[in-house]
């Protein structure tokens, strides 16, 4: 019979150590005969979803967010340094309030408010990588 570990590439994660699998645990037709059950490890350690609190600090959790909503706005602005976000949170909501100099408004807002749904898009979804529902004020 041939050894189970031919195809053995150093780093390769799908393969078995030596001290797991052994000859005996090998059918004629080259699968194990392992119950997975018994290399499972049943400690009383494990977190039940009751015990797991979370703390919510929407203002320091949204930074993929707010990083998307500068680089957004900055990048659409004729003057990048008037642009400013500030983070706040609201009924469970982290709010980013955009503000951009008066010549780059119509700029952030777009044609009927096509670019601003597009931005509050994207950094809705930057918003779901943190964890955190997110809301785009443009203010004067």
């Amino acid at each position: 019979m041939s050894d189970v570990h031919d195809d053995y590439v150093a780093g390769d994660i799908n393969t078995i150590d030596d001290g797991d699998i052994d000859d005996n645990d090998i059918n004629d037709n080259g699968t194990n005969d392992i119950d997975v059950d018994d290399d499972i490890d049943d400690n009383d350690n494990d977190i039940d979803d009751d015990e797991v609190v979370q703390e919510f600090n929407g203002a320091d959790s949204a930074l993929t967010a707010t990083a998307a909503l500068e680089f957004i706005a900055k990048s659409l602005a004729e003057d990048p340094s008037a642009v400013s976000v500030e983070v706040s949170e609201r009924q469970g909501k982290v709010v980013l309030s955009l503000s951009v100099g008066p010549n780059d408004m119509g700029r952030i807002i777009g044609r009927r408010g096509r670019t601003a749904q597009a931005i509050r898009a994207l950094v809705g979804a930057a918003g779901v990588r943190d964890g955190v529902t997110t809301s785009v004020d443009i203010v004067d």
